[in-house]
């Protein structure tokens, strides 16, 4: 199965797509005004407790989760080594100066960083494209144009991976594959570039000859989407999510707006 691929299985890939974008920006948009490693613990502890309900193989979300994985404790570490110090200073060498306030704010990184990647990858992998444009056509009204030409390069993207592999064996069989991993990597990406241009003209082409283009005229959809009992319920579930985080923080005196 390629990362690209949407995971069509367990209850989250029945939900509207847009009601994906809309759980998971309640979600980011709270825990985005406080950095307090509260909220965002609170947060990601509930997160993990609806993993259990959304049926998805460990072995399908841990290669999308592994980016989040990686980032997030670097970013705590960054932050603890060299954000802004306060509190009880417990090292202090050259340019790094770890204090109590800088290691809470690197914690506050870190879980905050997971709490909002998790759902964001968790909803966003159940996502099929001409879904996604069918919502933001139908029913966040989006200009027809913007989303059928989205919806064109996200089909696209899936195949950098398949063109990569061919450049790769191409270049292997004219016996140019061992000249450096750096230049090899440079030529490769050259090409992809030049092979995305190219394949993106035809496409745009083979679209406006198509009507794609036409303005003035009322675009009809082949599949309607609309919101049903679920989504509702998806949508509650996140602002409780949400409004339980920033509850507890506020409860226990740490929710901590930047600039208050």
């Amino acid at each position: 199965m390629s990362v690209l691929e949407p995971v069509r299985q367990g209850p989250l890939a029945a939900l509207n797509p847009v009601v994906k974008l809309g759980a998971a920006f309640i979600v980011t948009a709270v825990l985005i005004v406080s950095i307090d490693p509260v909220s965002a613990a609170v947060a990601l502890g509930l997160e993990l407790v609806l993993l259990c309900f959304a049926a998805i193989p460990v072995r399908t979300l841990l290669p999308r989760l592994a980016p989040i994985l990686v980032a997030a404790p670097l970013a705590g570490l960054t932050t603890a080594l060299y954000g802004r110090t306060s509190g009880t200073v417990f090292v202090h060498w050259w340019v790094v100066e770890v204090s109590a306030g800088s290691l809470q704010l690197g914690l506050a990184t870190m879980l905050r960083i997971l709490a909002i990647g998790l759902p964001a990858v968790l909803l966003f992998i159940t996502i099929d494209p001409t879904d996604l444009a069918d919502g933001l056509a139908q029913i966040l009204r989006l200009p027809a144009r913007f989303v059928l030409g989205g919806l064109a390069g996200l089909r696209l993207v899936g195949l950098f991976v398949d063109d990569w592999r061919a450049l790769t064996l191409a270049r292997r069989a004219r016996g140019v594959a061992e000249s450096g991993a750096i230049r090899r990597l440079l030529g490769q990406s050259f090409a992809l570039f030049v092979l995305s241009i190219r394949r993106g003209s035809k496409l745009a082409t083979a679209m406006e000859a198509r009507g794609f283009g036409a303005t003035g005229t009322a675009r009809t959809w082949a599949r309607p989407s609309e919101f049903r009992g679920r989504d509702w319920v998806a949508l509650g579930v996140a602002a409780v999510v949400a409004g339980t985080a920033a509850a507890v923080a506020i409860a226990v005196g740490s929710w901590n707006v930047p600039g208050s």
